[in-house]
């Protein structure tokens, strides 16, 4: 793509500064209806070293109410980050909706970096690229506006730009040994970045090729851009996305109504196994430490199904500095106000710890999609989305227990009688466990099309029949160790 560009003629000065004064007031009126619409923009700023993408971003943000924006510059990533999913503190930065976020250098930078350095093989290079496509897919079919820019400037030029920095020494410390070795191996740099971003130019985010020259000429480059793009944005804004195929390798489910819920233990058996079981969790846990191998667990059921005396036998197991229970409510106004995986992104366990979800994302499927919370078209995208993303969770390392608790509807009518009539139940029954039990139906509809799915074979569903909720919680427990003991395997001691 950069061998093969054809730059735009420079105008001539009187005509750039016209076009720069226009450029400017239309990105200031345009800010105003991005906060009205509630269009989120994510403007990615990359190239070689000291072609100007600092310089430029400071020019354009000078137009934009510093309310409404936010600048990042993604260094290397810290040793927090490290632990986490290569998307992960991408993802954590996407701006509400209504704002800017404006990234200088971001997962291209990573991703060509670690290729040239020789720490990503091919097929890993590959790997990345395909994550990077879906995250930036994933954003712009949930409404995002993502402008990529890269700022290209010649071997001779940044060499005159390094040494003019180098000879002030107020500005010399902005030239790094990476910058020099850059230059030094421009033509080696100038293959791995073509390659790159031919890979990921894509028509939902294609790649603009800044001429970097002459600074002013760049930002107007820039300017013009984006303010193309965010009218077209705006006037797409209620189109559907088209939903892809279903290519995630499935494990077949069976419906709810087919699950046998007449399972159960003896109590005496019930704390033998308790104590058994939990032992050998707890000796586990301190292996996958070791091992550094993350661990997600998540928890979907019935209202009165039993999750919470569930999650607390798994969680009693563990040694509490190594894990979290996340208890999922309703959105907060700033979580609505992004992609709906961004709070989830947000909860992922460091690498040797436990995340145990109480309510996940599978929300988007179910109570989303039958409260009218989002349209028709975004939760029957989200069963591919959320199968990209836990093959993301995979690919890391992470192991991913999903449980589905079941009971049926008459054990539910006697659990919240109970409750309703128990002092200190109380608290546990609300006019909203009542109201969705009238639409008992509906949601059992949408759990089963949920279950076919998404029961990937690297993130399978498991049914806990929850009538009997000793039995459940025997069975989980079985579950998280066979699943864990199954991923401690592959890892080489």
């Amino acid at each position: 793509m950069i061998k093969n560009r054809v730059s735009q003629e420079k105008p001539q000065p009187e005509e750039l500064k016209k076009r720069l004064e226009a450029a400017r007031n239309r990105l200031a009126v345009l800010q105003m209806q991005i906060k009205e619409h509630k269009l989120p923009v994510i403007v990615l700023m990359e190239g070689w070293g000291a072609a100007g993408k600092g310089s430029t971003i400071g020019s354009i943000i000078r137009n934009i109410d510093p309310r409404f924006f936010q600048v990042a510059t993604m260094s290397e990533p810290t040793e927090e980050e490290r632990r986490k999913p290569f998307l992960y503190r991408y993802f954590v930065r996407i701006p509400e909706a209504g704002k800017f976020v404006f990234l200088d250098s971001g997962w291209a930078d990573e991703v060509i970096g670690k290729r040239i350095r020789g720490e990503l093989t091919k097929e890993q290079y590959e790997e990345r690229t395909g994550s990077i496509k879906r995250f930036e897919r994933q954003l712009t079919d949930n409404g995002y506006l993502v402008l990529k820019f890269f700022f290209d400037i010649s071997r001779k030029e940044q060499k005159k730009r390094l040494k003019e920095l180098e000879e002030n020494k107020d500005t010399a410390w902005r030239v790094s040994e990476h910058d020099k070795w850059q230059n030094k191996h421009y033509d080696k740099y100038l293959e791995v970045f073509d390659k790159y971003l031919s890979d990921t130019n894509v028509s939902g985010a294609p790649w603009y090729i800044v001429d970097a020259k002459d600074r002013k000429w760049a930002e107007l480059q820039v300017l013009e851009t984006l303010c193309s793009g965010i009218d077209v944005a705006l006037q797409n804004e209620s189109l559907a996305v088209p939903l892809l195929q279903n290519v995630f390798p499935l494990v077949k489910m069976p419906k709810l109504a087919e699950i046998p819920l007449d399972k159960s233990i003896e109590e005496k058996e019930y704390r033998e196994e308790l104590h058994l079981l939990q032992d050998k969790l707890n000796a586990l846990h301190y292996r996958l430490y070791r091992k550094k191998v993350p661990v997600i667990i998540a928890y979907e059921g019935w209202d009165a199904a039993g999750k919470g005396g569930n999650i607390k036998r798994i969680a009693g197991a563990l040694d509490p500095r190594g894990y979290e229970v996340h208890p999922i409510a309703s959105p907060e106004p700033h979580e609505k106000a992004r992609h709906y995986l961004w709070r989830f992104w947000n909860r992922l366990p460091k690498t040797g710890h436990i995340a145990i979800f109480d309510r996940t994302w599978y929300g988007r499927v179910m109570v989303e999609r039958l409260e009218g919370f989002c349209s028709a078209n975004d939760w029957q995208r989200a069963y591919n989305e959320i199968n990209e993303f836990e093959e993301e969770l995979a690919k890391w390392g992470a192991v991913i227990i999903k449980f589905w608790v079941q009971i049926d509807k008459d054990t539910q009518l006697a659990r919240f009688e109970d409750r309703q009539n128990t002092p200190e139940k109380r608290w546990k029954i609300t006019e909203e466990d009542w109201r969705n039990r009238e639409k008992w139906d509906a949601y059992e509809e949408a759990v089963n099309e949920m279950l076919q799915k998404t029961s990937t074979t690297y993130a399978p569903w498991h049914i806990l029949e929850s009538v009997d909720k000793k039995y459940a919680r025997i069975k989980a427990l079985k579950t998280v160790i066979a699943a864990i003991e199954e991923a401690l395997e592959k890892q080489q001691d």
